[in-house]
């Protein structure tokens, strides 16, 4: 396959090798991506810590019980664990609500605080709604806010100038969303888990994420979450060292992947976004309706048809990613820094996602 001839080549280390065969937009050879839909060799059955979470607690995050879940492990990487979405029928809409809607409002950072003055992107959601109900298919029309949005950080802020982070620069994390990730830690056996920090991604068909280690956090003994909404991807899991072939495999809709133990710092990428699997505009598990019985306690509200109009429309050529990680252990503190600067922690929408736009745009190594 031409995928695997290229791992064979020399010159150009091999990770970079796939990543641009994937990123071209004229990619057709895919028979190499796992798709976790239909395991194939590489793939085993994964063993999940079921009573680390009560079916309430998994209920009131909105997921479905531990014992429905199916997990997987790619044989190689030790410690990577995929789950299949494992969100009840409508809950994945709560989770893109708030990653439209209320986690980009300040005191989180995004993108946009670097080159925009602070009254120009207050109410994001606000000012683009009407924008995005009413956009058409063309390439033309002009971005709303929301659509140049790339980036949102969450809790501890990660400085992209100094790829640390720092006592100075947190704000409270979301309840909901701590939750969220308590529940899928523990059962993948991490029961002390603590969501610290979050790096929310914003991708459209045209977006890639650079090949990076997620290093910057001072323990590393906690596993890394991700979780995906809306349009597909290929996301790319190597080895130590760039030398070294990665992995690819689909990322779809409620998608759950996590990275611990070995795999917790590989070399990762998402060279290219996708049209879901399904054919139609969104994938059938983003129409679902949502239960009008939630749990007591429940941290998924319902969203307004209003408002899910307009996540649908977003969602109709866009991936949105929620990474969430554990920066300290338990009792660790930051190092003593001098002269911390608040103002770097913003970087350019391009450093961070790739554009085919943007040619002259390399992709970076960040967390």
């Amino acid at each position: 396959m031409a995928a695997a001839a290229l791992t064979r080549e020399g010159g150009e280390d091999a990770f970079r090798r796939l990543f641009r065969f994937y990123r071209k937009r004229d990619a057709s050879d895919l028979r190499g991506v796992v798709d976790f839909s239909a395991p194939g060799d590489q793939v085993f059955r994964s063993q999940l810590s079921i009573s680390a979470v009560s079916d309430q607690d998994a209920y009131r995050a909105g997921l479905q019980p531990v014992s429905q879940w199916k997990a997987y492990g790619l044989s190689g990487y030790p410690g990577f664990i995929f789950i299949p979405n494992p969100f009840l029928p409508g809950c994945q809409r709560h989770w893109v609500k708030q990653c439209l809607k209320l986690y980009p409002e300040k005191p989180n950072v995004c993108n946009l605080d670097l080159h925009m003055a602070p009254e120009k992107i207050t109410d994001l959601w606000g000012q683009s709604k009407e924008q995005l109900r009413r956009k058409g298919s063309s390439k033309w029309e002009p971005r709303s806010l929301l659509e140049k949005l790339r980036w949102v950080t969450l809790g501890y802020h990660y400085n992209w100038d100094t790829k640390k982070y720092s006592a100075n620069h947190h704000t409270p994390f979301p309840s909901d969303l701590a939750f969220l990730s308590k529940q899928v830690a523990a059962a993948c056996g991490f029961q002390g888990f603590q969501a610290q920090a979050g790096i929310l991604n914003y991708y459209h068909f045209d977006s890639s994420l650079g090949i990076h280690v997620d290093e910057s956090e001072l323990d590393h003994s906690q596993p890394l979450l991700s979780f995906s909404f809306g349009q597909s991807s290929i996301f790319l899991l190597g080895g130590l060292k760039r030398e070294e072939a990665p992995t690819a495999m689909f990322m779809h809709s409620g998608d759950i992947m996590v990275m611990s133990g070995f795999s917790r710092l590989l070399y990762h990428a998402v060279p290219r976004v996708l049209p879901n699997p399904e054919g139609t505009a969104l994938p059938s598990c983003l129409n679902q309706a949502l239960s009008s019985d939630l749990p007591v306690g429940s941290v998924i509200e319902h969203s307004s048809d209003e408002d899910w109009q307009v996540c649908a429309k977003y969602l109709q050529s866009s991936r949105i990613n929620m990474t969430i990680r554990q920066v300290l252990a338990e009792g660790q503190k930051f190092p003593e820094e001098s002269g911390t600067n608040r103002k770097g922690q913003a970087t350019s929408e391009e450093s961070y996602h790739e554009n085919s736009k943007a040619k002259r745009h390399k992709p970076n190594t960040v967390s």
